[in-house]
C-alpha cells in the first residue's frame, strides 16, 4: 500500500464523500434499484413461505403457518425425482455449455482477417436473440417425426427415431439447443478479457518460436482465466436453476419422467394449485443452496487459480 493511499484512507469519511459527491447520486440510484427490485422481493418471498397465502389475501393479513411449507416440500415423495432431474439437466448443461464459448472465442480471436472476425462474431451472436419459442420451432423442424433428420434417415434406408418424445433424447436436445443459442453470446466476456492483452506478448511468443497452440497456452488462456473463474462460480450458483421456459416448451407427457424439474413443479403447485407459500419455500431453499455453492466455488477458485469473485 502506497503512502498516498494510506494517507487518503486516514482522512475522515466526510472528506471522501465530498470529493466524490458528483458520483453519489449514481451510486444511490444503483443501491435503490437493487434494494427495491431484489432485496424487498426476497423479504416478501420469505414472509410468504411462512404464511398461508390464498387468492385475495395479502402478505400482512395471511395467517402464519411457520415451517409447514418447508416440511411439505421436504416430505413430498416427488422431490427426489425432481432433484435428480434438475441436477442431471443442470450438470449436463454445465459440462457441455461451459467450454464451447471458450473454444469459440479462441478460434475467432485468432482469425487474421478483421472483417471475417467481425462477421464471425456477429454470426454467433444472432441465435441468442431468438426466443425459446423460435428455437423450439427450429428443433421441431429438424427432429420431429416428419422433420429433416428423420427424412434423411429414411432416405438412407434407416428407421425413423422419435427424438421429440424419447426420454433418452430429451436431455441431449435440451443441451444441444442451449449450446447453439448461447455459445456465441457467452464469448462476449472472453473477448473483453482478450482485448486488454498487449499484442507485443504474441509477437514476443512468435520470436521465441511459439506456435499457435503454444501462444494460446502461454498468452491467451492466462488472460481468460479470471473470466473463466467468474463464469464457473456463477454457473455453480445457478446449478439448481433450470431454464424454465425452455423445459416448459420441450417437455411432454412422454418425457415427463426425465423432464419434470423443481421449477416446473413449482409452476404446477405454486400457480396451478395456487399454493404460493409452497412455491416461495422452494425458492428460498434454492437460494440458500445456490449461495452455499457460490461460496464453495469462490473458495475453491481462490485456492486453485489464485483468484475469486470476491
Amino acid at each position: 500500500m502506497g503512502k498516498n493511499e494510506l494517507t487518503y484512507r486516514r482522512r475522515p469519511l466526510g472528506f471522501r464523500l465530498k470529493k466524490y459527491r458528483l458520483l453519489l447520486p449514481f451510486v444511490l440510484i444503483g443501491v435503490a434499484y437493487y434494494f427495491i427490485f431484489n432485496y424487498i422481493p426476497i423479504i416478501w418471498g420469505f414472509m410468504i413461505s411462512l404464511k398461508d397465502m390464498k387468492v385475495g389475501s395479502t402478505i400482512s393479513n395471511a395467517p402464519w403457518v411457520g415451517l409447514e411449507h418447508y416440511r411439505y416440500v421436504l416430505n413430498d415423495p416427488e422431490m427426489f425425482k425432481l432433484l435428480r432431474n434438475t441436477l442431471t439437466i443442470s450438470i449436463a448443461r454445465l459440462v457441455f455449455t461451459f467450454f464451447p464459448p471458450i473454444l469459440l472465442t479462441i478460434i475467432i480471436f485468432d482469425l487474421r482477417s478483421t472483417l471475417f472476425k467481425k462477421f464471425g462474431q456477429t454470426l454467433v451472436y444472432i441465435p441468442h436473440f431468438f426466443s425459446w419459442v423460435i428455437i423450439y420451432g427450429i428443433v421441431f423442424a429438424f427432429f420431429s417425426e416428419s422433420g429433416f433428420i428423420n427424412i434423411l434417415i429414411g432416405k438412407l434406408g434407416g428407421n425413423t427415431y422419435p427424438f421429440m418424445t424419447s426420454s433418452k433424447a430429451f436431455v441431449p436436445l435440451l443441451v444441444g439447443s442451449q449450446v447453439w443459442k448461447e455459445a456465441g453470446w457467452g464469448t462476449i466476456l472472453y473477448f473483453a478479457a482478450l482485448t486488454g492483452v498487449n499484442p507485443e506478448l504474441y509477437e514476443a511468443a512468435k520470436i521465441d518460436g511459439a506456435g499457435p497452440l503454444a501462444r494460446i497456452r502461454a498468452v491467451t488462456l492466462p488472460a481468460m482465466i479470471p473470466v473463466i473463474s467468474f463464469s464457473l462460480i456463477m454457473a455453480m450458483g445457478n446449478i439448481l436453476n433450470s431454464d424454465f421456459e425452455q423445459i416448459l416448451l420441450f417437455y411432454n407427457a412422454s418425457v415427463f419422467d426425465v423432464a419434470d424439474v423443481i421449477d416446473t413443479w413449482v409452476y404446477r403447485i405454486g400457480l396451478g394449485r395456487m399454493q404460493y407459500g409452497v412455491g416461495s419455500a422452494v425458492s428460498m431453499m434454492k437460494a440458500v443452496v445456490s449461495l452455499v455453492l457460490i461460496l464453495i466455488a469462490n473458495t475453491a477458485s481462490k485456492k486453485v487459480a489464485g483468484r475469486g469473485m470476491f
